[in-house]
């Protein structure tokens, strides 16, 4: 099976302006798809912002809204899968969400934030419930968090326990945690045998200031690809044999005692 070319757009794009994001993504997937990426990860609430403040119900849409029909052309017309951040509204709730895109257009995946981070995720935004979203992509199985969600081991073994080939993370880091970008997301590619794309925000916005250091990391706890502090598109390969080889030597998923773990919850 042949790898999965993945592309990272680290960008906080223009907080507010949903048109200008979306003309952001639509030029990154086209430099993903010439260096040949068959999948663009965006960051964390990238459609809109993040630092967006009481604008929040005024911006959020459905999972099938004007945003998601949007990047659905840009990825006919470029031919890849794309996963982007948004506020996605359900009646009188708010969810911080990602959306999956195939390459077709077709909506693969919808994932609601389970960890809020902070007042202001707290304040705006409704928990999902749901921990283990997943879809296919080309033969690789494909698994949604977003942000404070990998910071949880927890939720990054279940998505072990399912199958997840490739956890899609699409992020706000914010100063000063970036140990997570930096040891955290290795260790758990490692201990939970999967790739882990991390997608970051950058520089100031707001009351915030984002860290980059968006990474791809492979099972083996090495990080393919890794971007600096500022704006950038990364590419790294995600390779289902390496992954294959690399479950079989390290056996923490056939070795574990789940009888001894349950007052963990």
């Amino acid at each position: 099976m042949p790898s999965l070319r993945t592309a990272l757009l680290q960008s906080s794009g223009r907080p507010g302006a949903v048109a200008e994001n979306l003309k952001a993504l639509d030029e990154a997937a086209a430099r993903a798809a010439d260096a040949g990426a068959r999948l663009l990860v965006a960051p964390e609430l990238f459609l809109t912002g993040y630092a967006i403040g009481d604008a929040v119900p005024e911006l959020a849409e459905p999972a099938e809204g004007p945003g998601s029909a949007a990047i659905a052309e840009i990825s006919v017309r470029h031919g890849l899968a794309v996963l982007y951040g948004y506020p996605e509204r359900d009646g009188e709730r708010i969810f911080n969400a990602s959306q999956l895109i195939g390459p077709d257009g077709a909506r693969l995946a919808n994932y609601r934030k389970t960890h809020l981070f902070g007042c202001f995720e707290q304040e705006w935004f409704t928990p999902g419930d749901q921990t283990v979203v997943q879809a296919d992509l080309d033969g690789i199985r494909i698994g949604l968090l977003i942000c404070y969600d990998v910071e949880f081991p927890e939720n990054v073994r279940a998505h072990a326990l399912a199958g997840t080939d490739l956890l899609l993370v699409p992020t706000a880091q914010m100063h000063p945690f970036q140990f997570v970008a930096e040891s955290v997301v290795p260790v758990r590619a490692f201990e939970s045998q999967m790739y882990v794309a991390y997608v970051n925000r950058t520089g100031p916005e707001g009351e915030f200031e984002f860290v980059g250091l968006s990474c791809l990391a492979g099972p083996d706890g090495v990080v393919r690809t890794r971007a600096g502090r500022g704006e950038e598109l990364v590419i790294g390969e995600v390779d289902p044999e390496f992954l294959a080889a690399s479950r079989a030597a390290n056996p923490y998923l056939a070795d574990r005692r789940p009888g001894l773990y349950g007052s963990l919850a």
